[in-house]
Formats: C-alpha cells, sequence, structure tokens
C-alpha cells in the first residue's frame, strides 16, 4: 500500500473501528418457489424492534437458493447462497425469488414483535428453497446518516475465500444451529459480520462523486477529514480547514457542500458530537472531560448543543443506551449460554 492509498484508508479503518453497534439475529426464513414479501423493514419496523429508532442497518444472509430485494426505486438486486444483502438505511424492501408472483404483505405471513422465540418463516408454493438468515442492528454512527449517502439503498457482498469466509460460514451456522426454541437475543455476532461486510463492500466499491466514501478519496477533503477527526477538539475555522488542503476558504467550503451536502463547520459539529456519542458509550468519564476532549470550554454549553443534535442531553442519552433491541423475553425457565461466537471475530 502506498502513501497515498494508505492516508486515504485511515479515516475509513477508524471509522469502522469506531463502530458502536447494538444487533440481533431476528429471524430464520425457509421460501420454496414462488414467492414474494413486501412492506418489510421501514421505520415501523424499526420503532417495533428497538422503540425510539426512526430506523435499522439489516442484513439478510442467503444460506442456500437465489433470491432478490427492491426499494422504492423497483432495481433488483440478486444475492445466491453465500451472500449478504445489506440495506444500510433499513429502507422498505420487497424480497422474491427466482420465478415472477405476486408479491404478499410480510405483516400477513409473520406476526409483529416481540417475540417469545425466535420466528422460522416457511412460505411459498413448494418449489425450489432459499434459507435466509435476517438480521437487524442499530447505530447512531454519523456513518449511517442517510444524508451523507455513505452507502446506496441496497449492496450485496459476497466474503471471498479465506480465512474470514470461514469465520462467516461458521459464524452462521452456528446462528442456524442455536436459533430452535430460543428467544431473540442481541450478540455480538451481527456486528462482527456487518463490520467484517462493509470493510469488503467499501474496499471494492466503485468510484462515486457524491457521499462520505467520495470524500474520503477527494483529494481535497481526504486531508481535511483526516484534520478533523485526528484533532476535534480544535478550533476549527473553515480557513484553517482550507490551510490542511492548500486551497481557498471558498474552495473547501463549496467542495464539501457539493460532495457531502454539509457545510466543513457543520461536519466538524457532526464529527464532534460522534466522538462524543463513543466516549458516553464505551468511557466512563465525565460530562466535562467529555466536553473538553470535542472542543467544548464548558459542560453547559457542550450539553445545550447535544441535545439540539441528538434530543436528549448527554446524561440522559448515555443511560439510554443500555436499552436492547425490542425482543421477547426468554421463557422463565430458560438460561441462555454464553454466545460462542462472541469470542472471535475474522483475523
Amino acid at each position: 500500500m502506498n502513501e497515498r492509498t494508505r492516508d486515504l484508508a485511515e479515516p475509513l479503518n477508524e471509522a469502522l473501528e469506531r463502530l458502536r453497534l447494538e444487533g440481533a439475529i431476528y429471524l430464520r426464513a425457509e421460501y420454496t418457489e414462488r414467492w414474494a414479501l413486501a412492506d418489510q423493514g421501514g421505520p415501523m419496523f424499526a420503532a417495533m424492534m428497538r422503540p425510539g429508532a426512526e430506523r435499522l442497518i439489516l442484513f439478510h444472509v442467503v444460506a442456500s437458493g437465489r433470491c432478490f430485494v427492491s426499494c422504492a426505486d423497483g432495481e433488483r438486486y440478486w444475492a445466491s447462497a453465500g451472500d449478504v444483502i445489506v440495506l444500510p438505511y433499513g429502507d422498505v424492501f420487497l424480497m422474491g425469488g427466482v420465478e415472477p408472483v405476486e408479491p404478499v404483505s410480510a405483516l400477513s405471513v409473520l406476526a409483529p414483535p416481540p417475540w417469545t422465540e425466535m420466528p422460522i418463516v416457511r412460505h411459498g408454493e413448494g418449489g425450489a428453497q432459499t434459507d435466509v438468515v435476517c438480521g437487524c442492528l442499530y447505530s447512531e454512527d454519523l456513518l449511517f446518516e442517510p444524508d451523507l449517502k455513505a452507502f446506496p439503498p441496497v449492496f450485496v457482498v459476497r466474503p471471498p475465500p479465506g480465512p474470514a469466509r470461514s469465520w462467516f460460514d461458521a459464524s452462521i451456522a452456528y446462528a442456524l444451529e442455536e436459533s430452535p426454541g430460543r428467544g431473540i437475543r442481541s450478540t455480538k455476532l451481527p456486528e462482527l459480520l456487518l463490520v467484517e461486510v462493509l470493510r469488503l463492500h467499501l474496499a471494492n466499491a466503485p468510484a462515486s462523486e457524491r457521499g462520505w466514501l467520495a470524500a474520503l478519496h477527494d483529494p481535497v477533503l481526504a486531508p481535511v477529514m483526516k484534520a478533523i477527526h485526528t484533532a476535534p477538539e480544535r478550533k476549527w475555522t473553515v480557513g484553517d480547514l482550507a490551510k490542511e488542503a492548500a486551497v481557498s476558504r471558498s474552495l473547501i467550503d463549496g467542495r464539501f457542500r457539493d460532495v457531502l451536502g454539509l457545510s466543513p463547520i457543520r461536519y466538524v459539529s457532526e464529527w464532534r458530537m460522534r466522538v462524543a456519542q463513543d466516549l458516553l458509550v464505551s468511557s466512563e468519564a465525565t460530562i466535562a472531560a467529555i466536553a473538553r476532549r470535542v472542543g467544548y470550554e464548558s459542560e453547559e454549553a457542550f450539553s445545550r448543543a447535544f441535545k439540539r443534535a441528538r434530543g436528549r442531553s448527554p446524561s440522559l442519552w448515555r443511560a439510554g443506551r443500555s436499552a436492547p433491541l425490542a425482543q421477547g423475553p426468554p421463557r422463565p425457565d430458560e438460561r441462555l449460554p454464553a454466545d460462542r461466537a462472541d469470542q472471535a471475530g475474522p483475523r
């Protein structure tokens, strides 16, 4: 990896390493041709799975067979056994098989959560079978903000042969083996799977003109974003940011707006909130210490800014992070064993 490529990759790797996700594998599906289910995902599903959430990250691992997913634009994204379908913004979607058929609403096939056991959906007309494992994750990370367009609404990833592929297959086999009769439960497995899938997608994604990924590869924006990410506490001005890229203030302002849809100072503010969220979740630092870490001179000023951005004070937001994805409780006599998949990830 040359120096230029390494500089471009650093913000991406940092973003993935910072991700804070809450995930669960919530559904197994056995579909037989012909089949198609509409009305999946969307804000209503997100609110059912996690009260207060506007959207979830959805992923579907195709264990066998072949299927497609389409969103509002109607474009079909096809996946076969071993592929992972990701909807990073949790949009409403339709999933169907190879043979054409009129779709039915998923609400007519599956009862809404909470579930006391992991649902196993069996639907179709008895033809060739497609098995799918469905998971969802919740994150308030800037990376999944739809306005930044870091990802397309749907993408399909096939992990290549190697250690990561072997770990991936073993993890899904474990999920399939463990799911019958178990309550839905949060584990590290969906988080590890998603991060690995995102790495694979972003490493091979085609060049784009707009969005967060485009900004990471932009010769003007990349060094500026790296500087912001490295020192969020600095009192950045547009002039300071322009110096990082050796361009004019008007050029850096226009570039941020064209590629990211945000002003430079708005991006600084959003990044500070993201770093603050990470510290609130991952550390026991005081609110005052976090305020200083992200560039605020007083706890009061930081708390006001955080509440404007996230709708709650930092202390209330921190307390609310313990709320898991909505799910049916295990049976009273059931003690769930430790999740072996939590112990290892891809190497």
